[in-house]
């Protein structure tokens, strides 16, 4: 199979949590365990960071492997979802991995896959893993897919854990409370090995000091710990704690001697993280006159921080281009969003995309008012051609409606 065919058929084929949802949750790592272990346990041969959290963890990982990157390290990068092109979850020193060495992976591996019928994701992770040890990385920084106890990179045992925060999202698969989401995302914490926490709350920061305590791992608290950060490519308000978390991340692994990172390597790989990594979607301009932002933020934990940022902006006119999974919590999310803003409704382009009718209809019980669009694309051209040059155009909501315009 060419490459074409080769993503087809992992899309089509295996069951993928990103546009199918609950189907192909799995509940535990046996088959990841399986792949390994077909493979040669790749994972033995790598040194590894290791990134959870509800928000986050993408910049966060992104952040640390530039930062790693300007310190003179091959750094392999796994990550997801993508935005545009499946290899974007696998890159080193930012640069993805090749279209021929994805099809070799699958082709190879065909038989086994379908035998015991791995998932979109257990596959990837075994095609990173593989990948990074080929190429002889230095370190490498990866990053939990959903939970992290269960999760399929959760074979690996890291120089240092990163848990970045704790919000109520997938509650369908990690809980319904606060206290079990982090119990879930503390299953990355391993014995002996450091860990870092982001953001906590009270109910969030006990699970974590039992868990640790527990696996003898040291723990910081990097909001606690960490007051000056550095400026960044990122813009969003975010990635402050974003930032304190990774500086945290890498004074242990300076303290522990595990690395050598300079100041002006995090100086660096802050300001030059877009460059190095080539990651999008944060809080990103796409244009001026009107000023048009876009941003993945898609659960009431990530969004409240972004459509606070939204309120410090100025402009004559506010449109926004909203577009929705169907597993989300309409009721949490939809009053977050301001009312002063003209909506233009659309339907992800993937199964677990919300019908924009729907959206619309419960959009309008908390006065939010506009039309449905049947494409991301239309409702954002529309934007674009209603819009004057003093308004300001938001895109968001999911992953997926970013993915489409840029």
């Amino acid at each position: 199979m060419n490459y074409k065919e080769t993503l087809i058929w992992m899309f089509d084929k295996l069951p993928m949590y990103q546009t199918q949802g609950a189907t192909a949750y799995r509940k535990d790592i046996t088959n990841t365990v399986l792949l390994s272990a077909h493979l040669g346990n790749p994972e033995h041969y790598l040194k590894c960071i290791h990134v959870a959290g509800t928000n986050g963890k993408g910049s966060t990982s992104h952040l640390l492997a530039s930062v790693l990157q300007e310190a003179g390290y091959t750094v392999g990068l796994y990550t997801s979802p993508h935005l545009k092109d499946y290899r974007e979850r696998i890159t080193i020193n930012g640069k993805p991995i090749s279209e021929e060495y994805v099809c070799d992976f699958i082709n190879k591996n065909i038989t086994f896959f379908e035998v015991h019928e791995l998932s979109f994701f257990e596959m990837s992770v075994g095609l990173a893993f593989e990948y990074f040890v080929k190429q002889k990385t230095d370190i490498n920084i990866i990053e939990v897919g959903m939970g992290g106890r269960l999760d399929s990179t959760n074979i690996i045992t890291p120089l240092v854990s990163v848990i970045t925060n704790i919000g109520l999202d997938h509650t369908q698969f990690l809980g319904d409370t606060l206290e079990a989401i982090a119990f879930e995302k503390a299953g990355i914490i391993k014995y002996n090995i450091p860990v870092v926490i982001g953001e906590y709350s009270s109910e969030t920061a006990s699970v974590f000091l039992t868990k640790a305590k527990k696996m003898h791992a040291e723990i910081y608290f990097a909001s606690d710990l960490i007051e000056e950060t550095y400026p960044s490519a990122l813009l969003g308000d975010y990635q402050v704690q974003n930032k304190k978390t990774v500086m945290q991340t890498i004074k242990v692994l300076q303290e522990k001697k595990i690395l050598s990172i300079s100041e002006e390597a995090i100086k660096k790989g802050f300001l030059n993280v877009i460059k190095n990594t080539g990651l999008q979607g944060r809080w990103q301009q796409l244009g001026s006159n009107p000023k048009i932002i876009c941003d993945t933020a898609h659960n009431a934990h990530g969004l409240k921080v972004v459509l606070n940022q939204l309120k410090n902006e100025k402009f004559d006119q506010l449109h926004i281009v909203l577009g929705l999974v169907h597993d989300k919590n309409l009721d949490e999310i939809l009053p977050l969003f301001p009312k002063n803003a003209i909506y233009y409704f659309c339907k992800p382009p993937v199964t677990r995309g919300l019908d924009s009718e729907i959206l619309m209809k419960k959009a309008y019980e908390y006065n939010l008012t506009g039309k449905t669009y049947n494409s991301v694309s239309n409702a954002y051209q529309t934007a674009k051609e209603k819009a004057n040059t003093n308004d300001f155009i938001y895109i968001g909501g999911s992953t997926f409606v970013v993915a489409e315009i840029l």
